[in-house]
This record gives structure tokens, C-alpha cells and sequence, in this order.
């Protein structure tokens, strides 16, 4: 079960997010249906440990084996989205694997089907996406090298 409530007027969800970085370009994905994109990974589940949610997503979603490096942030997260106010708690992880074959160029979709649309963005291109929460933007160009919280409100 995912580490998500929901009333009428709220969400409060718990999610975990890879940066994953590669050739100078960090992957991003979006729901089929939105515009805004996001690092990506999901929900973690009662009684499972953020890192291993990170892992566990990556399978599901691209069916890739990840290496989880090191936890970068820690983010409370408040904004609205579809009607809803949102209260998101989300650890940000830096993430690697072996792959060897060249990065995909342009739009693709994951194992699971048409439901997510991933890309390979140029970090210096970032500030042309809606990426949310906006200050991934930023941070990202330069990745802290101890953990950091961040407090976000639209």
C-alpha cells in the first residue's frame, strides 16, 4: 500500500526521485496526460525503505537495476495540483547503473506502457521545462555534496 491519504480537499503523499545524470543530461518524466515533468520514481510503500521504493520504482516503471548513491535532498513540499492541496514529502537520491548502450534521443515510454513519457534533458536546458518542485532548476547545476532540506511552496 502506497504512503498517500487523500480527503476531499488534500493529499499528503510520500515519494522518492532519482537524479540520474548521464552524458551531461539528467532523465525526467511526465504523466502522459500533464505537462509537468519531474524526476522520476513514485510512492513508497507502508513499511519499505525509501531507497528500496527508488529501486523498486526503476524496475516497474523502465525495468532497469539501480545503485543508489547517496541521499541529496530532503523536501517538504506544498502546492496545488488538480484542485487539490498537496503536502509531498519527497527524498531525492542520486542514482547510477551500467548501462552501456547510448541514452535514448527524444520522447520514450516505459515498460508499463503509454502512462509516462521519459526524456533525456541537457541540464543547461532545464530552465525551458516545467520541472517541478522549480528549485531542481537551480540545484541541480550544482549538486550539494552533504544532504540539504528544503521547505517548497507555491
Amino acid at each position: 500500500m502506497d504512503v498517500v491519504f487523500h480527503t476531499e480537499q488534500e493529499v499528503f503523499n510520500y515519494r522518492v526521485a532519482g537524479i540520474w545524470i548521464k552524458d551531461n543530461r539528467i532523465l525526467i518524466h511526465r504523466a502522459s496526460d500533464d505537462t509537468i515533468w519531474s524526476l522520476p520514481g513514485g510512492r513508497v510503500e507502508m513499511n519499505e525503505a525509501s531507497s528500496v521504493s527508488l529501486q523498486r520504482e526503476f524496475k516497474e516503471e523502465l525495468d532497469i537495476s539501480m545503485t543508489i548513491e547517496r541521499l541529496v535532498w530532503v523536501v517538504e513540499n506544498f502546492f496545488d495540483y488538480r484542485g487539490k492541496k498537496v503536502h509531498e514529502i519527497g527524498f531525492y537520491y542520486i542514482v547510477s547503473n551500467e548501462m552501456e548502450q547510448p541514452i535514448p534521443v527524444g520522447p520514450f515510454h516505459g515498460v508499463e506502457g503509454e502512462r509516462l513519457i521519459y526524456e533525456w534533458i541537457p541540464i543547461d536546458e532545464l530552465e525551458d521545462v516545467i520541472l517541478y518542485p522549480e528549485f531542481l532548476k537551480k540545484a541541480l547545476m550544482n549538486i550539494p555534496d552533504k544532504t540539504e532540506h528544503y521547505v517548497v511552496s507555491n
